[in-house]
């Protein structure tokens, strides 16, 4: 916890400094953590037509991205922890045959004046244990920095580094790297565009990421918590698993 701590008030210096310099002091915190097999991804996007809170308002609101993250098979909030920080379930769905993924993960969040700062990693929580049907994996650290470019226009930052606990074949992580990763950023982008609209005709006023006294959730005692270590969990092999053919994916242009 204390780690996370200081990568939240480091991250706080990004203002203001260029993105290389930030993905360098990024990048070298994570390579700190741990050394294990994993994925890293480091990627940006400019949003001309976004602001700065539509993009922070739709990486933290749940509802909504249930009806754009074509990825996504389950995600939802388990307790807070503070007015910032909270914890939370998300399954993923990997390429067939491989298993889906899961993870539980702490995140903290912080304004920084016109900017944002959104970042999570893995934790043990006592009532989410591994489940039968899905790959536990961890996210050792996973960070969204979003800068205002004015008025009307944004830049997102996004870097992950993963580990999807298992051997993964080639195919695989060529996919995540080459399509699914890009993929993601352009569909949060459009997501932002239809937000303000979808979010008028739902809730318009909760926001409790940005009201915390409208955050329902129960309080989660932390010490209920522990960092959830890669080496703790199993190993799956699926490296020699081969490519299946799949039906065609619901386009980009799939309303939300």
């Amino acid at each position: 916890m204390h780690r996370s701590k200081l990568a939240i008030e480091d991250s706080c210096s990004f203002r203001g400094r260029s993105s290389r310099k930030m993905n360098q002091l990024l990048h070298n915190y994570i390579s700190q953590l741990i050394f294990v097999s994993y994925l890293l991804f480091q990627m940006r996007i400019v949003c001309k037509d976004v602001t700065a809170e539509t993009l922070y308002d739709v990486l933290h609101d749940t509802s909504y991205r249930k009806k754009w993250d074509s990825n996504m098979i389950d995600t939802h909030d388990i307790g807070r922890l503070t007015v910032n920080a909270d914890v939370g379930y998300y399954s993923w769905k990997c390429p067939s045959p491989l298993k889906n993924r899961d993870f539980v993960t702490m995140r903290s969040w912080l304004p920084l004046g016109n900017d944002y700062l959104i970042i999570n990693y893995s934790v043990k929580h006592p009532q989410y244990p591994p489940k039968k049907d899905y790959v536990r994996a961890v996210s050792l650290l996973t960070g969204y920095l979003i800068q205002s470019n004015g008025a009307n226009s944004s830049t997102l930052y996004y870097l992950t580094q993963v580990d999807p606990k298992g051997s993964l074949p080639k195919w695989v992580v060529n996919r995540v790297s080459q399509f699914v990763a890009p993929k993601a950023m352009k569909k949060i982008y459009k997501a932002c565009q239809k937000y303000p609209e979808w979010k008028r005709k739902h809730n318009p006023n909760l926001k409790p990421w940005i009201h915390p006294e409208q955050n329902t959730l129960p309080s989660i005692n932390v010490a209920d918590l522990v960092l959830q270590r890669a080496d703790s969990l199993e190993n799956i092999d699926e490296s020699r698993l081969t490519e299946e053919k799949q039906a065609q994916h619901h386009s980009d242009d799939e309303e939300t």
